[in-house]
């Protein structure tokens, strides 16, 4: 089983990357829309990193909900473990990965919470189902048995007929961004890289090294 994992290879000759966009932000939507026109699966996911009290790092899959020259949008339960994690070290790191453009993109920054009048509005426009399963879950914290939660959504459905408010332990979180690197996979491992850093409220551009 090692030898098969080790002798796994890909050589990346989809595209090069000879130049980006003065601004990032512009950059990661034009490679966003790319991916979205692509068709990828969950084009919008992306592998957001945190570190706890310890400096033990996590990682897991979540979603981008918005994005602009403020920062990257997100929403969770504020008690879960990556929530806790951002109380304690409120920066984070998220991945894009999109395999069939060959291409990631990474995005280093500090965290903030949205404001609660953006956090109530997305809440709104999820379904329903999406909205008594976020109230519901303890997020991050261990149950019994998966019946205890169909039992709270049931209790939920009782007291909120109709519209729910949003719970208190449930919104959004921006990470404003201050680097950002875009990769674009090459032949021979000879991949592109460009990272963009913030210095004195202006970005610089560098190309790395593969």
């Amino acid at each position: 089983m090692n030898d098969s994992i080790r002798d796994l290879r890909t050589d990346y000759t989809a595209a090069s990357l000879s130049a980006v966009l003065a601004d990032p932000v512009e950059q990661f939507e034009e490679w966003l829309h790319e991916a979205i026109d692509a068709k990828l699966p969950e084009p919008n996911g992306m592998t957001l990193s945190t570190v706890n009290a310890q400096g033990r790092p996590s990682s897991r899959v979540v979603l981008l909900r918005g994005f602009n020259t403020e920062g990257f949008v997100f929403y969770t339960n504020y008690l879960s473990r990556k929530g806790q994690d951002i109380s304690e070290h409120p920066v984070a790191c998220i991945n894009f990965w999109w395999p069939v453009l060959e291409r990631q993109v990474r995005i280093e920054g500090r965290i903030e919470k949205v404001s609660p009048e953006d956090s109530d509005a997305y809440f709104a426009s999820r379904p329903r189902d999406s909205q008594l399963s976020a109230a519901s879950s303890p997020q991050s914290q261990v149950i019994e048995n998966k019946d205890v939660l169909l039992e709270r959504i049931s209790e939920l459905q009782a007291q909120y007929p109709e519209d729910m408010p949003r719970p208190e332990h449930w919104g959004g979180y921006r990470l404003v961004p201050e680097y950002f690197e875009f990769w674009q996979g090459g032949p021979a491992r000879l991949h592109d890289r460009f990272v963009y850093v913030l210095q004195d409220g202006s970005w610089t551009t560098q190309r790395l090294a593969p």
